[in-house]
């Protein structure tokens, strides 16, 4: 957990590094996968999207880079959203988890901290680390959150929230949002304006997911206008960015938001698992 407040408020966010262009390309080869079986097919639109790739400016940072990759192959397919069938997976998965976590947030001596916990955990949620995620990870996680130490200030989240009457909270992932519900439950559903994604990209939550967990009965749900895996302010919606300006404290989940987002100048406090080493260094946290 990061607390964030210096910087231009249309901060780029981080530019790719060298050792971003891997898992980049990784991303890469798992859609290449998911829009087709036939191998000859996937070589065909790798090679073409490495040749386009070549001329991608590196000094954006890595979700726009993904989401410039991920269009030159929408361009080539037709298909907009190939994460669909795992998005549903994903949201049934942490609904299922869902009951018997919400009874033990409960029935904490400290439901904020433990919710915390538990939607910082579920930020193992993510296709563009790991293709797949099973629900014994997810489990896993979870448990491995009830013993872990937070690494930021908890204090300074407790009495952020308790003063906000304002608070922008962006999403994440698929799934990963259920286990949101628990930390926005605890904050209070009344004060939180939930924004999820504008377009389909990888397994990032859109407006579907919040549904599908029931966080737009509960909270003011909005999307940001854009289709990249993070929040770069200057592909958002004007009304988004109104929004963020007039939120008093905002809420940022997962690595993503992060890499577009450090540097910004409105209040964010940040939760997330640190998921590389890129990141470790860039957040000044261990991974």
């Amino acid at each position: 957990m990061t607390d964030q407040t210096s910087g231009a408020w249309f901060s780029p966010g981080m530019p790719v590094a060298l050792d971003c262009l891997p898992c980049l390309l990784r991303q890469a080869i798992s859609v290449v996968k998911k829009i087709t079986g036939d191998s000859g097919r996937q070589a065909v639109l790798l090679q073409s999207l490495l040749q386009q790739a070549s001329s991608l400016d590196l000094s954006l940072p890595p979700p726009e880079i993904a989401r410039q990759m991920h269009q030159l192959l929408q361009q080539q397919t037709g298909e907009a959203d190939l994460y669909r069938e795992e998005n549903r997976r994903q949201n049934a998965m942490a609904l299922a988890l869902y009951p018997e976590i919400h009874r033990r947030v409960q029935a904490s001596e400290d439901p904020l901290e433990l919710a915390l916990r538990l939607a910082i955990a579920g930020n193992v949620i993510d296709c563009g680390v790991s293709d797949e995620i099973s629900e014994l990870e997810v489990a896993a996680a979870l448990e491995k959150a009830l013993r872990e130490p937070i690494k930021g200030d908890l204090t300074a989240f407790r009495q952020a929230i308790h003063s906000a009457r304002q608070i922008l909270y962006l999403a994440d992932n698929a799934g990963e949002i259920v286990f949101d519900r628990l930390l926005m439950e605890q904050i209070g559903f009344g004060k939180i304006t939930l924004a999820v994604r504008g377009r389909e990209i990888l397994n990032d939550a859109t407006r579907t997911d919040a549904e599908a967990a029931g966080l737009d009965q509960l909270v003011t749900l909005i999307d940001n206008g854009s289709g990249v895996p993070g929040t770069l302010l200057a592909d958002c919606s004007t009304g988004f960015r109104e929004r963020f300006a007039a939120a008093e404290l905002i809420i940022s989940k997962g690595q993503g938001n992060f890499e577009t987002l450090c540097g910004s100048s409105s209040k964010v406090f940040f939760l997330f698992k640190v998921k590389c080493e890129v990141i470790a260094r860039r957040a000044g946290m261990p991974l």
